[in-house]
């Protein structure tokens, strides 16, 4: 493949423009000797004459208009890219992609970037749904650059690779049929639930977390049904299979025959954390992001 210079291109351009060898070096402020040596080492580049005699004068040829063709769509793709750059260098474009566990979606994600696209129109963000603790491999790995987690998946705390902010403590509420025995009682409590048959995840994170919070409550809850799906969980809720704990993330909407109870003293919460790369955090397009994400958190927390 042929290793094009751009000035010799832009020299042919010129004489193009002008006509004459001596208005093209006064114009690019070469010596008119210069530019003929250009125009020729461009000739024997590309194996085929580009110039060619016209009284006292030169002429380009029909091969140097098919070259200045191309010439043009490249200098023009160039501008694009310059302005683009420009762009990246003001912390006004670039690309971003953001790792984000599921119920951090809708309610997070998808805010802040909507919000990024009417403000930044040239920053470009890519969601990959990951699992919690999958984050900070896909960071680790350079696939992400923000990632959203829970803190119990968090590495530990001496892990320097990564630089962790909270964004929100997200309260889990218990979800219940809708004709449950509590299901208008006020401030049911997680104890009041020990001998109900429950559903959640056979591995992972939530399982961990509806096991911890109904041990803290002093007992051990007997699974009935597993599944990991918030959508598949509170349908099997409504249809009276059982009851479960649901991240307030998760239940934005009302489920019909699903009656979700606030959790008296003994409420169980998640923190959602953001994570970058270890000083990544201040590149401009990166805190553009974070900082949205940032936003989105606190308009869920007030809510």
């Amino acid at each position: 493949m042929t290793d094009w210079d751009l000035r010799k291109l832009r020299v042919l351009r010129t004489l193009d423009e002008l006509g004459t060898v001596r208005a093209t070096a006064e114009a690019l402020r070469m010596t008119p000797s210069a530019v003929s040596q250009q125009l020729s080492a461009l000739s024997a580049q590309t194996g085929v004459p580009l110039l060619e005699a016209h009284g006292r004068r030169v002429r380009l040829t029909d091969a140097a208009h098919v070259l200045l063709r191309h010439t043009d769509i490249v200098l023009a793709q160039l501008e694009r890219a310059e302005a683009e750059l420009e762009g990246f260098a003001r912390g006004e474009a670039g690309h971003v992609r953001v790792g984000a566990f599921a119920t951090a979606i809708p309610r997070l994600v998808v805010p802040a970037v909507s919000a990024l696209r009417s403000a930044h129109p040239g920053l470009t963000v890519k969601v990959h749904q990951a699992d919690a603790a999958e984050v900070y491999d896909l960071l680790s790995a350079g696939e992400i650059d923000v990632g959203l987690s829970l803190a119990a998946q968090a590495p530990t705390g001496q892990d320097g690779r990564f630089d962790r902010t909270e964004l929100l403590t997200d309260p889990l509420d218990v979800a219940l049929p809708a004709h449950h025995r509590l299901a208008s009682a006020p401030g049911p409590r997680l104890a009041d639930l020990a001998d109900e048959p429950w559903i959640y995840g056979d591995a992972g994170p939530w399982r961990d977390i509806t096991v911890a919070a109904c041990a803290q409550a002093g007992f051990v809850p007997e699974q009935a049904h597993v599944a990991a799906d918030w959508r598949a969980i509170l349908d099997m809720v409504a249809a009276g299979l059982g009851v479960a704990l649901i991240p307030r993330l998760a239940a934005a909407g009302r489920t019909p025959g699903v009656a979700l109870r606030v959790l008296a003293a003994d409420q169980p919460r998640r923190h959602v954390v953001s994570a970058v790369r270890s000083g990544a955090r201040e590149r401009p397009w990166i805190a553009l992001v974070t900082r949205a994400l940032g936003e989105a958190a606190a308009n869920v927390q007030s809510s």
